[in-house]
């Protein structure tokens, strides 16, 4: 490892630059061992090329060891940020960026953007996505808890039948309360594609305790192609849908989105072929 430049300390003599040789690589192996059983892997990493850098530029040992922690950190914030994100259980990863606002008119690109600051979360309000099949409400779901995650706050993520069965095997073995304090304890819980199957009577009373549970404690985003007032056949009884519907309305942003499925649009771009050649 290259030496510092070596500088004189008002009072005391100069610092001892480090010793070279067989002595130092036995030493750098060393460390990299120890700093590995700290956990600091990206120190362990790149502490000898800094050093480099560091007797190149002069640069203090203070400067030296900022710039070793600076990397650290940002090298755990990335981990920490993909570890929420395979915790979520995205079925695919999406982006804002990638949203194709133009092809849907109805629906506000500013409310959206607004939406992805992510202050509905320090505000346990809901987002309620509905419309029909194809309209990129999964899409938009999937964007805002990959926000979330890079925000670092926990997310999880269900499409609508499996987290139903899932409340229903707890019920059945007793672990139901576990379960919702699992699930109460992640800031945002994301529900896809609600209102595609019915519900028994069992499904609706679990999923309406569910809704109970998070109701001004934490966040919950919905995707669903029927409309509210199609809900009571949703959950196959008026009464439990309203009860479900009172709370998830109460705090939320709701987003009505009204247009041509995606697929739709690609097979209209397939059919309609290339653009005539100008005469």
């Amino acid at each position: 490892m290259p030496k510092f430049t070596i500088r004189a300390t008002p009072g005391g003599p100069p610092e001892p630059a480090p010793p070279r040789g067989s002595a130092v690589l036995g030493d750098s192996q060393a460390l990299r061992a120890q700093l590995g059983k700290l956990g600091l892997h990206t120190v362990a990493e790149r502490f000898e090329a800094e050093a480099d850098q560091a007797a190149k530029s002069e640069s203090s040992y203070t400067a030296y060891l900022a710039r070793l922690v600076e990397a650290e950190l940002a090298s755990k914030a990335d981990r920490s940020v993909n570890a929420r994100i395979a915790r979520a259980r995205f079925p695919m990863l999406r982006t804002l960026e990638q949203f194709e606002f133009p092809f849907q008119p109805s629906l506000s690109a500013p409310r959206v953007r607004e939406l992805f600051s992510l202050g509905f979360l320090d505000q346990a309000a809901n987002v309620l996505l509905v419309g029909g099949p194809g309209v990129g409400k999964s899409h938009l779901a999937i964007a805002l808890g990959l926000r979330v995650c890079q925000a670092r706050r926990g997310v999880r993520f269900f499409h609508a039948p499996d987290l139903l069965d899932q409340l229903l095997a707890a019920d059945a073995s007793h672990r139901l309360g576990a379960l919702l304090r699992e699930l109460g304890r992640v800031d945002l819980l994301i529900i896809d594609e609600l209102g595609y199957l019915p519900m028994d009577s069992r499904r609706a009373n679990l999923f309406f305790q569910l809704v109970a549970a998070r109701y001004t404690t934490g966040s919950v985003v919905i995707t669903s192609n029927a409309a509210f007032d199609r809900w009571g056949t949703v959950f196959g009884d008026e009464v439990i849908a309203a009860a479900i519907l009172d709370r998830l309305v109460h705090y939320s942003h709701i987003f009505a989105i009204n247009g041509l499925s995606y697929r739709v649009k690609d097979k209209l771009s397939a059919a309609a072929g290339p653009a005539p050649e100008a005469a």
